[in-house]
C-alpha cells in the first residue's frame, strides 16, 4: 500500500499576510502556462509549511475561461479592482490578438496606473504591448510569435530569454518558462533553499534564469555540429528582410562557394539558397496568420522584390496562395 509521505519542509522566515496573485485567464489560453506558475506557488506554500502565497482567478465576463486545449475553467471572478500589492499574471495562448479585447486592455492600463506589478505569460506580451505598457522596456514572447510582434512594437526591446524582469513589467515564453519565472520569484521573496526545494519536487533539475534563451541551439536543432554550417544558419535567421547571396556568406565564414553548397547538401540535403528560401517562407507565413500587414509588406519584410514572385515561391512550398493562407486561417479562428 502506498503511504502518503509528507514533504521535507524549508524553514522561512515569514510572518505576513501573503502575496497574492491574480491569474487572467484569456481566451484560448495555454494551460501549460498557466499550470506551472500556479503549480509552482502551491509547492512553494507545501513545502514553507504555512501560506506564503494565495491567488485568484479571474476572466473576462467572470463564468468559464477556455483554453488551447478545449477544457474550461469556472473562474472566481471577473475584471476587478485589485489590491497594489497584488501581481497580474496575464495568462495568453492561441490568437492572442483576438482574445486581447478593450475591456482587458482598459482595465490592465488602470491596473498599471495604479502601480501593480503585471505579467504576460505565454503570448499575452503581446498583450502588455497593445497596452502601451512594455513601451521603452526589455520583453519576451513565445519565439513563434517573434516575428509579427518585432513588426508591430518597435518601442520595445525584443528578447530571446524565457523570461524578462523589467521593473514591475514582466513576461515570459511560455511553456515551462513559467516555473522558472516562478522559481525566481520565490527565490526572491524567500530564498534560494525554498526555490530549488520547489525545483526538486517539480522534478526539474535545470533551473533557467532570464540569461537562458527559448530555443535550442542550431547545433542540436537541426541535429548537426558543424561549426561553420551552424553560424551560416544563424547569419540567415537574422537576415531575412535583407537576404546575403550564398557567395557573401561562404566568404563571411572562410570558405568557398561550393564548399558552402556541399555543406548543405551533406546535412541539410538542401542547397544554401533553397534553404534560406525556407526560412523566408516560414516568416512570411507566421506574419500572415499573426498580424494585419499588407500581403505586400509580408512579402517585403521577408526579402521579397515583388508581390508576384512571393506568391510564386509561397505557393510553391505551401501550396496555396499568401491571399488564400490568410483567408483559410481567419475561417478557422471563426469556428
Amino acid at each position: 500500500m502506498l503511504m502518503t509521505i509528507e514533504p521535507q519542509t524549508v524553514d522561512v522566515d515569514h510572518s505576513g499576510k501573503p502575496r497574492r496573485f491574480v491569474f487572467v485567464l484569456m481566451e484560448n489560453f495555454t494551460m501549460l502556462c498557466f499550470a506551472s506558475a500556479i503549480e509552482s506557488l502551491r509547492i512553494a506554500n507545501r513545502t514553507a509549511g504555512k501560506p506564503l502565497y494565495s491567488w485568484k482567478i479571474i476572466a473576462e465576463g467572470g463564468e468559464i475561461a477556455t483554453c488551447s486545449n478545449g477544457c474550461g475553467f469556472k473562474v472566481q471572478d471577473d475584471l476587478c479592482e485589485l489590491d497594489r500589492d497584488d501581481t497580474i499574471m496575464l495568462c495568453g495562448g492561441l490568437d492572442v490578438q483576438h482574445a486581447t479585447t478593450k475591456r482587458i486592455l482598459n482595465w490592465i492600463r488602470r491596473e498599471a496606473r495604479r502601480g501593480v506589478t503585471i505579467a504576460g505569460l505565454c503570448t499575452a506580451g503581446y498583450t502588455m504591448a497593445r497596452a502601451g505598457l512594455l513601451d521603452g522596456k526589455k520583453a519576451t514572447i513565445h519565439w513563434e510569435n517573434q516575428d509579427s510582434f518585432l513588426e508591430e512594437f518597435e518601442d520595445v526591446e525584443l528578447t530571446k530569454s524565457v523570461f524578462v524582469v523589467d521593473g514591475n513589467r514582466i513576461t515570459t515564453a511560455g511553456g515551462t518558462a513559467s516555473i522558472d519565472l516562478m522559481l525566481k520569484i520565490v527565490a526572491d521573496d524567500h530564498g534560494e533553499d525554498l526555490a530549488n526545494a520547489v525545483a526538486d519536487i517539480l522534478i526539474y533539475s535545470s533551473i533557467r534564469t532570464d540569461q537562458d534563451t527559448q530555443r535550442l541551439s542550431i547545433p542540436t536543432r537541426i541535429g548537426v555540429r558543424h561549426p561553420k554550417l551552424s553560424r551560416v544558419i544563424q547569419i540567415m535567421e537574422t537576415n531575412i528582410e535583407e537576404p546575403i547571396s550564398p557567395a557573401v556568406l561562404a566568404k563571411d565564414v572562410g570558405m568557398s562557394t561550393r564548399q558552402l553548397e556541399r555543406l548543405f547538401r551533406r546535412y541539410l540535403s538542401r542547397s544554401p539558397k533553397r534553404y534560406y528560401m525556407e526560412l523566408r517562407l516560414q516568416k512570411a507565413r507566421n506574419l500572415l496568420m499573426q498580424t494585419d500587414m499588407t500581403v505586400i509588406n509580408v512579402a517585403l519584410a521577408c526579402g521579397f522584390a515583388s508581390p508576384s514572385h512571393f506568391s510564386k515561391c509561397y505557393r510553391s512550398h505551401y501550396d496555396t496562395t499568401p491571399y488564400r493562407e490568410r483567408g483559410t486561417h481567419a475561417t478557422r479562428l471563426s469556428i
